[in-house]
C-alpha cells in the first residue's frame, strides 16, 4: 500500500448556511474550483448563538468541506463572496489521520496553494 503524505496538510472546513440551495451552490463551486475534493451537505442543524448581544436560534445547513490546507484561503474567499452573513462561520480543523488512499485522492482533487 502506498504511503500517504502527512495528514496535517489536509483540513475539514465547517461552514453553516441558511438553506439547502445556498449549501449546494457553495459546495458545487468549491469542488468545481478544486478548493475541496468533497463537501457533505448536512441539513437540519439547529444553531444557538449570541449575535449583537442577543441570543439567537437558527435552523441551518452544515457544510463539511474536505480539502488541502493550501486551498483554505481560496475556499474562504469563495465562501465569503456567496454567504449572506456579516460574519459567516468558516473554521478549519486539521485531519490528523486518515486512510492513505483517501488522503491521496483528496490531494489529487484539490489545489495546494491559493
Amino acid at each position: 500500500m502506498p504511503k500517504a503524505p502527512p495528514s496535517p496538510q489536509f483540513r475539514v472546513i465547517f461552514v453553516t448556511v441558511p438553506d439547502a440551495r445556498l449549501a449546494e451552490t457553495i459546495a458545487r463551486g468549491l469542488v468545481e474550483r478544486k478548493c475541496a475534493a468533497c463537501v457533505n451537505i448536512i441539513p437540519g442543524v439547529t444553531s444557538i448563538y449570541r449575535w449583537k448581544g442577543k441570543l439567537q436560534k437558527a435552523l441551518e445547513v452544515l457544510l463539511a468541506i474536505k480539502t488541502h490546507a493550501g486551498a483554505f484561503n481560496k475556499a474562504a474567499r469563495f465562501i465569503k463572496e456567496k454567504h449572506p452573513a456579516e460574519v459567516p462561520e468558516i473554521i478549519s480543523l486539521p485531519i490528523t489521520e486518515g486512510s492513505p488512499p483517501y488522503l491521496e485522492w483528496l490531494k489529487a482533487n484539490t489545489v495546494h496553494s491559493a
